[in-house]
């Protein structure tokens, strides 16, 4: 009888977590966090400042009442911490708990503007981007690396042939790193392009090998990159939203399987229960 009203309520929690308005509730809050740490930076009036410390206890308490919901819903508790966005936001909301007072006001007041990055965990889109550029950062750290060898080589070159013209924009190799970033940016990089073609009129071709292989090969290579994993992410997204499986043979989410086989095995339970 007990597992029977335990099921019951896990299923009625689970409703409610699922359910599109508490989604567009949550959301609503979040947003609403997001505004009030903006309106705290303006000088107010005290009893606007009352009203906000009030409307940031209701919220903080809402998001407390939400992540209990999720975890109570969830019938494995030890699987709720497999996911990286359920711990993700459990941290958040702890934090949000911290009192905003004494030492701790600027801890506090820093992890209730993390609070916004919630709104990232609620929405499954903007989960999916950020899953793909997670898994694009190894590929693109060979594009980075590679990169930097770049950056390293002509910046040596410049700061030994433009050393005597701008000491400051090539006094050496790091200085002269700095100064390609910012050509690679197209921050002003014509100026000094011109300062060194004052003194070496053929100075140019530096430039424009520079940003030929750094903004126009390397960049479009990491896009390329990120837009691959995109594209196998929504891949992966659709074949689990439709049941498909990738291989043809494995199913296309081990974790729903397991669910299932465990909400069979309660119901079981409640019907000996039931019978006896």
């Amino acid at each position: 009888m007990k597992s029977s009203l335990v099921f019951k309520v896990q299923r009625r929690l689970k409703s409610i977590d699922s359910s599109k308005i508490f989604q567009g509730i949550v959301i609503a809050v979040i947003i609403v966090s997001a505004l009030l740490v903006g309106a705290k930076t303006h000088n107010l009036p005290e009893q606007a400042i009352t009203f906000l410390a009030i409307l940031d206890l209701g919220v903080t308490i809402f998001f407390v009442v939400e992540i209990s919901i999720r975890f109570l819903a969830c019938r494995q508790k030890s699987q709720f911490f497999k996911s990286g966005w359920n711990i993700f936001d459990t941290v958040i909301v702890i934090g949000s708990l911290i009192p905003a007072g004494g030492s701790g006001v600027l801890i506090a007041r820093l992890l209730r503007v993390f609070r916004v990055l919630r709104l990232v965990s609620m929405v499954p889109e903007l989960r999916l981007l950020i899953n793909a550029l997670i898994k694009a950062i190894p590929r693109m750290g060979y594009i980075a690396l590679l990169m930097f060898v770049i950056f390293y080589i002509y910046a040596a070159i410049g700061s030994i042939v433009f050393h005597s013209i701008n000491e400051v924009l090539w006094g050496d190799v790091s200085i002269s790193m700095l100064t390609l970033f910012r050509v690679a940016t197209f921050e002003d990089w014509t100026d000094v392009m011109y300062e060194t073609m004052a003194v070496h009129p053929i100075s140019w071709i530096y430039y424009i090998t520079f940003i030929f292989l750094t903004a126009f090969i390397f960049l479009n290579m990491m896009v390329g990159t990120i837009l691959d994993v995109m594209s196998e992410e929504h891949e992966n997204f659709r074949a689990e939203s439709h049941g498909e499986s990738k291989e043809g043979g494995e199913p296309a989410s081990r974790a729903q399987i397991e669910q299932l086989q465990s909400e069979i095995a309660e119901l079981k339970a409640i019907i000996v229960n039931q019978s006896r």
